[in-house]
């Protein structure tokens, strides 16, 4: 059912985006009497599951469940139907009408894609509002994975600024980090403030580590499973923990390693059992398991640091909604120009459909997958405005070319530079599954 669950978020989403882009193509082709062939969800190669003619338009779903196309009569496609470029043009094809008006029919699949994001986004402020712990309440700082000890964070660093600025919303620091070249972040250790570079070299396997930092939490019982160590020594939910062996540790990290190193031992733990009224501490020995357990479950870090919360009303959501349209496409921007550049090998962190379908929960949810829907449809913006032939952004460059040159690009030069796009595009998408085969399937 879980699986099922995540499925159906994945198609409806990528259903709703593919019909969306192509929407922007078919209406402002419609715009200029412009004839538009066909319209279709899904690629058809051979037959349609369902297809029906309306006017001059065949609308259908295809056969193959991936993206989706609007064929404009006059315009070399990724459909490759040059036959119809060798006849005369028609006033009613891509071809004959004006440079300007070719340029927004290009532009219209990604301008649709962006005012969905923006629609949505104001949706969400307006009904859910926003909810974030503020960096200032982090105040038993943060817990890093082995790649961050080796960057030279510390944990329990609380981090003060990226590249000099402050970060409001504490969800947002690992993604300043992660898309800033050489990062330079400000932690206050031990009541000093220090200054720490986050190498090129390193964004690649930051990247591809979502567990690079955690908040850090004390470590206060929530819950105890039956029948482990800590049942069967005594420990109850609301216990305090604060030694191990007689060294002293108060976070949940410190336990996690410490107890990890202690497999089918026993440890004497130090509690404080405030929930039940006892304010003298008591020490318990409590067996590990052969991996490395006690059984006990911790509580969230929102039982220590309060959750902010803004609310809006209709008035107030616009604006919010543009500012994080903006700022998610600025976001994604940086992480495409990351990609790019060789040096950081940020290219290893690309992904494919299996990458896109597992962010997904296996839960149903309204405000996630929305929220998920909006992103993704930033993604399919900005990926398609970049000037590549076989993407809105290629077709979008040679008419810009024709503008400011006054001259049209040959269509045989047109045809070899699709097909030269095509086989990048290929490439790109073979290269991204096979990453996420790598990840998800064998790493």
């Amino acid at each position: 059912m879980e699986t099922l669950i995540k499925i159906s978020q994945f198609i409806l989403s990528f259903s709703l985006l593919v019909i969306i882009h192509e929407l922007g193509h078919y209406l402002f082709a419609r715009m200029f009497g412009i004839r538009v062939e066909k319209f279709y969800l899904f690629f058809n190669p051979g037959f349609s599951l369902l297809k029906k003619k309306i006017g001059d338009t065949e609308y259908g779903i295809g056969w193959i469940p991936f993206g989706g196309y609007v064929k404009i009569a006059g315009m070399i496609d990724e459909s490759m139907d040059t036959e119809q470029m060798r006849q005369p043009a028609k006033p009613d094809e891509f071809r004959s009408k004006p440079a300007w008006q070719r340029l927004l029919v290009m532009l219209g699949g990604v301008i649709m894609n962006v005012i969905l994001a923006l629609v949505i986004y104001i949706g969400l402020s307006w009904h859910f509002g926003d909810e974030y712990i503020a960096t200032e309440d982090v105040k038993f700082g943060w817990v890093f994975n082995d790649l961050g000890h080796q960057v030279g964070f510390r944990d329990g660093d609380i981090i003060l600024s990226v590249e000099g600025k402050h970060i409001p919303d504490a969800s947002m620091v690992f993604v300043q980090i992660a898309l800033t070249k050489s990062a330079e972040v400000t932690v206050l250790r031990d009541g000093q403030e220090l200054s720490i570079t986050v190498p090129q070299e390193a964004i690649a396997s930051l990247l591809n580590s979502p567990d690079f930092m955690s908040l850090r939490i004390p470590f206060v019982v929530r819950g105890v499973i039956a029948g482990s160590g800590a049942d069967r020594a005594g420990i109850f939910p609301g216990d305090s923990l604060v030694a191990a062996d007689g060294t002293q540790m108060l976070y949940f990290d410190q336990y996690l390693e410490y107890i990890g190193s202690r497999k089918g031992e026993t440890v004497e733990l130090t509690l404080y059992r405030n929930d039940h009224g006892e304010k003298a501490p008591m020490t318990l020995e409590v067996e590990v398991s052969e991996e490395g357990k006690i059984g006990l479950e911790p509580y969230n870090i929102t039982r220590y640091v309060p959750l902010q919360t803004k609310k809006y009303n209709l008035l107030t959501a616009v604006p919010a909604g543009f500012k994080r349209t903006g700022a998610e496409i600025s976001s994604y921007w940086k992480q495409i120009k990351l990609i790019f550049t060789p040096k950081t090998e940020a290219y290893k962190s690309l992904g494919g459909p299996i990458a896109i379908f597992q962010v997904f929960p296996h839960f149903w949810s309204w405000e996630v997958f929305w929220r998920l829907t909006a992103f993704l449809s930033l993604v399919l913006a900005v990926m398609n405005i970049l000037p590549i032939p076989g993407l809105d952004g290629g077709h979008v460059m040679f008419v810009i070319y024709e503008i400011i040159t006054g001259r049209k690009p040959g269509e045989k030069f047109m045809e070899y530079a699709m097909l030269l796009g095509l086989l990048l595009l290929f490439s790109l998408i073979i290269f991204a599954t096979g990453n996420d085969i790598y990840r998800f399937f064998i790493k």
